[in-house]
């Protein structure tokens, strides 16, 4: 940032001039470094083309070349530069940001996190309950001019109440729709609940921000008040002109009401019961690739994602939100405030606008109150890692913030790398940065990375995967290497899925379709019967985004509806419009590229549409032709047309998303600044990679069902020799033949096996334990262990007669689950057939699951170990989920592999002896599964727990 030499005040007697030349080089950087006349009256949104983040980096060189501090509030509202001049007269000097010392908090008077609204069914319940427990508890405080405010659950049970009261007077009725246009305060919070106890449901929408875009935010709030019915919309002072105005346009509202009038009634709400499985929340969603739709989430939808987050994230008594996300959007109202609710923790929340006038205010309130939760999309965390000056950073303390997520949108690498450099020195712990993926349709969160781990960022081929579809593994530092950041595993209870064209799942590092399921998935949109059917793939729910996973954690590479596909190659347009919006004369953030239909050649055509204030042909020609290039060095083929617009044409959500598919719409329908064409159609150059990807996608769906034909075709000629091997009259053949047969099934599989260590196999008796991630593990470890081996099998496979003859036959031992009484008989009867020389083999997981992971070990195996004195071999199972996952009746030719460890020797016969040899088998496992390792609670089978 520049700084002048003269004092501020030899600057301001000098004249406006300065202001005028400082605005004309800040917007002459986005124009290849010409100077940009500006007048004292031109209008900084329409004339200039300043937003709100460009106003906040316009504050910031204000405040450096002045050296004042600029009165935020009149700079929001400065419509010119000569606003700003009065501003800057209005400014006091500027010194360093003085940081109040965090006071010492008091243990939280509650036992744990959850623990009071453990059995809610409701959030209503959820409230209600910690009003009982402890009314005087903070809940809410929030920041903004002058004393902080706080308001307790009892208060706001009290408050909601009356509002829910004056509702019911106006005559809602169970189930009708009140619209919320609120900015944020605790006048939301308390209409949001009061809403809930009228028995209503609320639906959030944004107050209008920008003049220039007043119409189209009126027309699509409109529309969103139409689909939901809302009967009621509830504003305050400063949205009554555009309630007012909604209203009119949308006639099914009956009345629009002031939340200052329905918050001092003193009446009682009557009873309105509602249930678990009734609507909570009609969440619109930001409509990035299309109109928005009404995502309908149910009381136990919220419950379950808000009870499945907390355990992923550990959050305890001791933690504090704090937020300054948009409370119309899913991650500031589910994530920040409901979530804080249940847990009974204090949020502690600000408007987005005072995070967006000055940035470093996040910091400060996490300083100042202790925060250890907090979370927001990348383009914040981009903003603190390279706009904030040093002075507005001295004495901050970030040490209590244990983890920042980060979500909502596209998650940058470098971002990550800069943020964490540019803090550590202020005590933020890397691992603290928490990228996560999620979507309304899923409340909030779906994945979320492990605990303590530091981002983990997946170098791929660029080219690789838009040809092919493969994100195959390139150093860093490669010309075609790209960046994508792994943003974590399903949260408990749910799973992720990645589909091919034709719904089948794909294996690791193959990109397809992104789809989920769980007790957080919504039902559908409400009144939208066709985006509903569009939404489902049977049990599974359509992300609409793109990406693969790579040891169990999703990375994103694209939205679904945002994909082009050119010339029969997957193209993703994020990479390319981060790069153009760096150029210099293209306005940051401002840059779409998406696919158009083109009738001529029924293909699509690669335009790119970026905002400019070049008005110069030469300019905007050379400009152009930087786009072609990056376009050719970033996709592998040319932009068929790049339109070079004026400010404020890339239509955004509320949340600042770039709409693609308006962007689509608008340029097809010929409503886009006059296009130029910048290169001509190169079909010829592409129609042969178009026309082998065709032919080869059916190709390889018939190849798979060969090999699937095939493969069931030996598993039931295994079954058959099964039967028969069980006939013979000692065990030792039995054992020996099965392992022959297991090992003649591999063989004529083709599948790829590699095993590594066979040489550390002990000799005598032995305890085996491995992971357990396919019904394929028992061929392989079959096919590989000593014919000596017995396998440890779980009871329930012993219901069917057959079945258990075979398996007791070739020397199978049961144990139970689910019952301790039996499964402590069933371990003293191993350990005593461990002592009489018999070799064991466990799953100490105990099941499998479809999702990866590697889930805690029970104790069974290890307590058979110590006991016995035997040595403990470990073996890690890799690749084996890949080729037939759990439910599912598809296999697929994949690399297996098969890791034979030292074996471990028990330093003991106690409970302690076993606790040391589960640890290290454990480790030794994790070590070359290539799944991550889950801990208590995570992973499918936790999904009891969320219930």
């Amino acid at each position: 940032m520049e700084r002048s030499g003269p004092a501020a005040s030899q600057q301001l007697s000098n004249g406006p001039q300065g202001l005028l030349d400082l605005i004309g080089r800040m917007l002459g950087e986005l124009r290849a470094g010409a100077a940009v006349p500006v007048e004292l009256d031109d209008e900084l949104e329409r004339r200039l083309g300043i937003d709100s983040l460009a106003r906040m980096e316009l504050m910031l060189r204000l405040e450096q070349a002045y050296d004042v501090r600029m009165p935020e509030h009149e700079v929001q509202q400065a419509r010119t530069p000569r606003d700003l001049w009065r501003a800057l007269a209005a400014a006091t000097p500027r010194e360093g940001m003085t940081l109040a010392t965090p006071s010492p908090r008091a243990p939280a008077p509650h036992s744990g996190s959850g623990r009071v609204a453990a059995h809610a069914q409701t959030l209503v319940e959820v409230l209600e309950a910690h009003a009982r427990d402890a009314p005087e508890r903070p809940h809410i405080t929030l920041l903004g001019e002058g004393a902080p405010t706080t308001r307790t659950h009892g208060e706001l049970l009290q408050r909601a109440s009356a509002v829910a009261a004056a509702l019911q007077a106006e005559g809602l009725r169970p189930g009708q729709s009140v619209a919320l246009m609120l900015p944020t305060g605790l006048a939301f919070f308390e209409a949001f609940a009061g809403i809930l106890i009228a028995g209503g449901v609320p639906v959030p929408i944004y107050p209008p921000f920008r003049a220039s875009a007043f119409e189209d935010h009126l027309l699509r709030q409109a529309r969103i008040l139409d689909n939901a019915q809302a009967v009621l919309l509830i504003g305050d002072d400063r949205t009554r002109a555009a309630a007012s105005m909604l209203r009119l346009a949308a006639p099914g509202v009956r009345r629009v009401l002031a939340v200052e009038t329905l918050t001092t009634g003193a009446g009682a709400p009557q009873p309105a019961p509602r249930g678990p499985l009734d609507t909570a929340l009609l969440q619109y969603t930001s409509g990035s690739t299309g109109q928005p739709k009404g995502v309908v989430l149910t009381h136990a939808n919220l419950l379950a994602n808000i009870r499945a987050m907390g355990t992923v994230l550990e959050v305890d008594a001791q933690d504090v939100f704090v937020s300054w996300l948009p409370l119309y959007h899913d991650m500031g109202l589910i994530g920040a405030w409901m979530g804080s609710l249940y847990h009974g923790i204090p949020l502690v929340v600000m408007p987005p606008q005072d995070f967006l006038s000055r940035p470093s205010r996040w910091l400060r309130a996490l300083h100042e109150h202790g925060g250890t939760l907090s979370a927001a999309p990348n383009f914040a965390y981009e903003i603190l890692a390279t706009k904030v000056p040093d002075d507005e950073l001295q004495g901050l303390d970030l040490h209590r913030w244990r983890l920042a997520i980060n979500g909502a949108e596209p998650v940058h690498a470098q971002t990550l790398q800069r943020f964490a450099r540019r803090f550590a020195a202020h005590g933020f712990d890397e691992r603290a940065m928490m990228p996560v993926y999620g979507l309304a349709e899923s409340a909030v969160g779906l994945a979320f990375r492990p605990l303590l781990q530091a981002p983990r960022i997946d170098c791929i081929d660029r080219h690789l995967l838009h040809r092919a579809g493969r994100a195959e593994v390139v150093p860093c530092d490669a010309p075609q290497a790209t960046r994508v950041v792994a943003c974590g595993l399903p949260l408990p209870g749910h799973e992720i899925r990645v589909v091919d064209e034709a719904g089948a799942e794909v294996p690791e590092r193959v990109e397809g379709r992104i789809e989920f399921r769980g007790p957080s998935a919504t039902g559908g949109y409400f009144r939208n019967p066709e985006a509903t059917r569009a939404l489902f793939d049977g049990p599974w729910l359509d992300t609409g985004d793109v990406g693969y996973v790579v040891q169990g954690e999703i990375h994103l590479t694209s939205r679904a509806k945002d994909l082009i596909i050119r010339g029969g190659h997957n193209l993703h347009p994020y990479e390319l419009e981060e790069a153009i919006g760096a150029l210099a004369g293209v306005r940051r953030g401002c840059v779409a590229v998406f696919a158009a239909a083109d009738p001529a050649s029924a293909s699509e055509r690669v335009v790119v549409l970026a905002e400019t204030r070049e008005t110069e042909p030469a300019a905007k020609a050379a400009l152009r032709e930087r786009i072609g290039e990056l376009a050719v060095a970033l996709l592998g083929v040319p932009a068929d047309d790049i339109v070079l617009a004026g400010p404020h044409v890339v239509p955004k959500t509320s949340s600042g998303k770039i709409r693609r598919v308006a962007c689509r719409e608008l340029y097809e329908h010929g409503l886009l600044d006059a296009p130029a064409r910048s290169m001509t159609l190169q079909l010829a150059r592409l129609s042969l990679g178009a026309a082998a990807r065709r032919v080869r996608a059916p190709l390889e769906r018939v190849a798979q069902a060969v090999v699937a034909i095939w493969w069931w075709t030996l598993f039931g000629l295994g079954a058959m020799c099964g039967v028969a091997v069980a006939a013979l009259p000692s065990l030792p053949w039995r054992k020996r033949a099965a392992r022959a047969i297991a090992r003649g099934m591999l063989w004529a599989s083709g599948l790829p096996l590699r095993v590594e260590g066979g040489p550390r196999v002990p000799a005598g008796p032995m305890v085996v334990v491995a992971n357990h991630a396919s019904y394929l593990d028992w061929l392989v470890l079959t096919a590989q262990l000593p014919a000596t081996v017995r396998i440890v099998a779980k009871q329930e496979l012993a219901s069917h007669a057959l079945l258990r003859w075979v398996l007791e036959r070739v020397g199978t031992r049961f144990v139970a689950r689910g019952d301790p009484r039996r499964g402590v008989e069933d371990t003293r009867v191993l350990v005593q057939a461990a002592r009489n020389g018999e070799s064991l083999m466990f799953f100490p997981e105990g099941t499998l699951t479809r999702e990866p992971g590697l889930m805690p070990f029970h104790m069974g195996a290890f307590m058979v170990s110590a006991e016995s004195g035997l040595p403990l071999l470990p073996v890690s199972l890799r690749g084996t989920r890949n080729v037939l996952r759990e439910g599912s009746w598809w296999p697929r030719r994949e690399a297996v592999g098969l890791v034979i460890h030292e074996a471990l020797s028990p330093q003991g016969h106690d409970w302690q002896a076993a606790l040391q040899l589960r640890d290290a088998a454990r480790s030794a496992i994790a070590a070359d599964c290539a799944e991550p390792v889950l801990r208590a609670g995570e992973g499918a089978a936790a999904t009891a727990a969320m219930q």
